[in-house]
């Protein structure tokens, strides 16, 4: 599987993005889907998750209620809509694959990642 992300770009506090991450292979719609990100000098962190059917989501704490993973398994592609952005959401944002059941927060669960794409909110 090949992943790649898009959509990152600057943005003010307050505003939006959406991102993407189209996957390449059919086996997409068997997959759960996660996204991390990773500030400079810090560790990569969960964001969001969804199973394959895309019936279950997950958050991390930071962005719940702002952020909304979604998924589209005809076109082999998953989203992060990203409202009310904070200068604290600056980071790479990268998008993984799980090829097994059940939604996983580690970065280590995952076994195929995208390239990553920039998100700098300004304050």
């Amino acid at each position: 599987v090949q992943l790649q992300a898009s959509g990152g770009g600057l943005v003010q506090t307050g505003g939006s993005l959406r991102l993407s991450c189209a996957a390449s292979g059919r086996t997409f719609s068997t997959y759960v889907m996660g996204w991390f990100r990773q500030a400079p000098g810090k560790e990569r962190e969960f964001v969001a998750a969804i199973s394959w059917s895309g019936s279950s989501t997950y958050y991390a704490d930071s962005v719940k209620g702002r952020f909304t993973i979604s998924r589209n398994n005809a076109r082999n592609t998953v989203y992060l809509q990203m409202n009310s952005l904070k200068p604290e959401d600056t980071a790479v944002y990268y998008c993984a694959a799980r090829p097994k059941l059940g939604v996983a927060t580690i970065p280590d669960e995952y076994d195929y990642w995208g390239q990553g794409t920039e998100v700098t909110v300004s304050s």
